[in-house]
């Protein structure tokens, strides 16, 4: 996918997006903590400047139970499927050309506390870990464990409509590694989800910190939207996927939609490590 300019004038988010798109890309440093090649971008055109995540294809560790395609053509298909159901859970994410060939990239989220002086609040994160029988209201309890110094603890997750939302759609495309630090809550108070490589296979594999309404019923305009993105897989929606994963993932993923509509309630973890480890 090579990135083309637009030709009329854009603004805002749109700027940033073409940027994206069309712009110089320059690294600014590695992120270590990633299990493959993650880079920290610049993206410029003309005077326009943004931050961004680089993923090259040539830098992701083969997976033995992700065979097809790439980790950055799921990248891409999480941000397709969230674009679809209009939730904006995954940042604005593309393929194309970079300093170490195509990969995927995907613009930077700015968090509290990302730049010097800033200070995150002093309250839970969205996903945290919290002393045994100290839940807070308005969170839900996952699991309990012990911490590193033997201390028992019980990991949590925020009782919000964001969270919910991210929730379902991790159900959706069937996202294996759905950790507390792949949620993100911008200085703008939204919530994004980042890192949806290991997504979309056919076979059940998700894996999620994200339990805490599991058995609970899905509202019902979730389900319009579902429905929705169910109609959607059969047209245009499917034809972009396809770029990226199989036909049988895709009409996995319209599967699972049929399914969440046919059985309104959040799946409950039934098999082996239900949530990805480490959780964080």
């Amino acid at each position: 996918m090579n990135p083309t300019r637009s030709s009329g004038p854009a603004s805002g988010p749109e700027r940033e997006c073409e940027a994206l798109r069309c712009g110089e890309l320059t690294v600014i440093g590695r992120i270590r903590s990633a299990s493959n090649a993650t880079f920290l971008c610049e993206a410029q055109l003309d005077d326009q400047r943004v931050h961004c995540v680089y993923k090259p294809v040539a830098g992701e560790a083969p997976l033995w139970d992700f065979p097809d395609g790439t980790l950055a053509g799921r990248e891409v298909s999480a941000y397709l499927v969230s674009a679809a159901l209009g939730w904006d859970i995954v940042p604005y994410t593309i393929i194309r050309d970079g300093p170490a060939g195509s990969g995927m990239v995907q613009l930077w989220v700015d968090q509290p506390g990302d730049h010097v002086g800033e200070r995150p609040d002093s309250g839970p994160d969205l996903v945290d870990l919290l002393p045994a029988g100290q839940i807070p209201p308005g969170f839900l309890p996952v699991l309990r464990a012990y911490d590193y110094r033997g201390d028992e603890v019980t990991l949590v997750h925020a009782d919000n409509a964001p969270l919910r939302r991210m929730a379902v759609f991790d159900v959706l495309i069937n996202n294996a590694d759905r950790k507390g630090g792949h949620i993100l809550h911008a200085t703008d108070g939204h919530v994004y989800g980042v890192d949806h490589g290991v997504s979309m296979h056919v076979e059940d594999k998700l894996r999620t910190v994200l339990w805490g309404w599991a058995g609970k019923p899905v509202d019902d305009e979730t389900l319009e939207t579902v429905s929705g993105l169910r109609d959607d897989v059969g047209g245009t929606l499917g034809e972009q996927l396809r770029q990226h994963v199989t036909d049988h993932e895709v009409n996995a993923l319209r599967r699972r939609a049929a399914a969440l509509l046919d059985d309104p309630v959040m799946p409950s973890p039934d098999r082996h490590r239900p949530i990805p480890w480490p959780a964080f």
